[in-house]
């Protein structure tokens, strides 16, 4: 039986293109750095209960669709950017506009780009990304009178602070109902998960533009630390994989099961946190 669940992950995808690679001065090791690696795995039962599941099979550092599609850095290419280009941003410059400049403090490239590599990039993994992802949330909402997208990412290792084990987003308060966000946070807790909000990650370019909480779209965005399930120097999954991919089930078939869009007003029923 469907429910009103989407869950989308962005950032898992492994097929790098071959011209991508020659174009690259870093080996594909170094470049998968940038990977939420093993996240399409983690969320791999949403269609057993009943939510849809779209998940990006191109890499991240080749295409980041968390950002606006012309969301670049101009400094990367040979050619003037078009005149809709957002070339000023925080992303952009730290190196992570639509298409990254660095990995883990590294520069990418041999030499710059052509502004055909922007558009083909746009075109062929962009575009279809989002024109998917915003066709699944209308018949979501078309079938049900709302939905929630979780979009879904991996954290590393923070060096300035202690890194929680989820952090939920919703552009402060901006892109979901709170009692959804109440519900999420309440169920991680429950199973012993240290929770933050918003801080450090509020959710970029998917979390804003999709959740519109007075159309009953509600966009939570979920960063889990990539510590409880993947050794992140060898990129390898370990022994705590499966116990959180079977946590996510449940936590997310109990969220799409206690979704009342015609009183969302109404708190939706938590579980007090586990001490």
């Amino acid at each position: 039986m469907l429910t009103p669940l989407l869950v989308a992950s962005p950032h898992s995808g492994i097929a790098y293109p071959a011209s991508f690679l020659r174009q690259s001065r870093l080996d594909l090791f170094t470049l998968r750095q940038s990977e939420d690696a093993f996240v399409d795995h983690l969320v791999s039962d949403v269609p057993d209960i009943g939510g849809q599941l779209l998940c990006a099979l191109f890499p991240r550092v080749y295409c980041d669709v968390n950002r606006a599609a012309w969301e670049l850095d101009p400094t990367m290419f040979t050619e003037r950017l078009p005149t809709e280009a957002i070339t000023d941003t925080a992303k952009v410059r730290s190196g992570l506009g639509m298409i990254a400049r660095i990995v883990g403090g590294q520069n990418i490239y041999r030499e710059r780009l052509d502004i055909e590599d922007a558009r083909h990039r746009i075109a062929t993994c962009w575009t279809p990304y989002h024109n998917a992802l915003m066709a699944l949330f209308d018949e979501t909402v078309r079938r049900f009178g709302g939905g929630i997208l979780l979009d879904v990412h991996s954290m590393p290792e923070l060096t300035h602070r202690s890194t929680p084990d989820i952090v939920l987003g919703d552009a402060h308060g901006t892109a979901s109902a709170p009692s959804i966000m109440g519900f999420l946070e309440s169920e991680f807790r429950m199973r012993g998960y240290q929770v933050a909000r918003n801080n450090p990650y509020a959710g970029a370019y998917i979390t804003r533009t999709y959740g519109r909480p007075e159309a009953n779209r509600h966009t939570v965005q979920i960063e889990i630390a990539r510590r409880l399930y993947m050794n992140e120097n060898t990129i390898e999954p370990h022994a705590g994989m499966a116990e959180l991919r079977q946590d996510l089930r449940v936590i997310m078939g109990r969220l799409a099961s206690a979704l009342p869009f015609s009183r969302l007003e109404t708190p939706l029923q938590e579980n007090p946190p586990r001490h």
